[in-house]
């Protein structure tokens, strides 16, 4: 299968690659003509076989509406946009009706996996119709993980989005529970090596997850995160997360104080967000702050 991809950064470069080792043929464009295949979008979508599949993948908000409006005057009607970034899902059903009016189906993908998808596979998480959506499984396929799990059809536009939303929400609460856990063990003298006590619960224990790996992969790089001043950005979905519930009436007392900690983190040189941070930037390569 062929495929346009928009935006090869952390993640988009890594998913290229694993498409094309799945021996699909990916043209990929990039404001940075280093790591681009082509010089424009014009020139992507001209190189495409009709019926076109881009995939966009570009920060949320006017970076993501930008590249919409302009392949809304490119692409052709048959023709398919997939919105992997992180997205707000109001906004994909405002994309679906603006490319629909032109005949354009629309798609809007959850990615999971960080910088580690390129090995391990991304989760998927897709919303919209089913004629667009099944044009895309070889794509689907070739991105996910090995195995039953890891792609799921979420629903109608904007649920894959949602879907992936609430799963940041759900993130940013266990990475709270580490980062509470393991700042009430560098406080007490009794315990004597806390990382080591970390990677005990990796195996037998009902709190063991790939967060907790990547807890231990950091405090083996920075046995107390000293290096790291404590200070977390939140991304977004966070905030969505708890709007969304209080639209719906939903109580989520944890996710909730989880984002309000991020927010407490800008105010003081937090120990729990030295963690949060070290987590960041295990699996999604965010930045973080040194002390210096």
């Amino acid at each position: 299968m062929q495929i346009g991809l928009i935006g090869l950064g952390k993640m988009g470069g890594n998913m290229r690659e694993r498409i094309r080792r799945s021996g699909h043929t990916v043209i990929g464009y990039d404001r940075n003509p280093e790591v681009s295949d082509v010089s424009s979008l014009a020139e992507l979508v001209d190189k495409l076989e009709a019926p076109r599949v881009v995939w966009v993948m570009v920060p949320a908000g006017a970076a993501t509406q930008s590249v919409v409006d302009e392949l809304g005057g490119l692409l052709e009607a048959n023709d398919t946009v997939v919105d992997g970034g992180n997205s707000r899902w109001t906004d994909d059903e405002k994309h679906a009706e603006e490319l629909g009016t032109k005949g354009i189906g629309f798609v809007d993908a959850g990615v999971s996996g960080g910088v580690w998808g390129l090995q391990n596979g991304y989760a998927l998480m897709v919303g919209g119709d089913k004629e667009h959506v099944e044009r895309l499984h070889p794509i689907f396929e070739a991105l996910k993980p090995e195995g039953p799990y890891g792609y799921v059809h979420a629903g109608k536009v904007g649920a894959g989005h949602f879907s992936k939303m609430v799963h940041n929400g759900i993130e940013y609460a266990m990475m709270q529970a580490y980062a509470e856990g393991w700042e009430l063990l560098e406080k007490v003298d009794s315990v004597t090596d806390v990382r080591e006590v970390f990677r005990s619960w990796q195996d037998g224990t009902v709190i063991r997850s790939w967060l907790l790996d990547l807890a231990v992969n950091a405090l083996d790089e920075d046995e107390h995160l000293e290096r790291l001043r404590g200070f977390a950005q939140d991304s977004g979905e966070g905030r969505w997360t708890v709007e969304a519930a209080v639209d719906n009436s939903v109580p989520l007392p944890a996710i909730t104080a989880s984002l309000f900690a991020r927010f407490a983190s800008r105010q003081d040189d937090s120990p729990q967000m030295k963690m949060i941070a070290a987590l960041r930037n295990q699996f999604g390569g965010h930045a973080v702050e040194s002390k210096e």
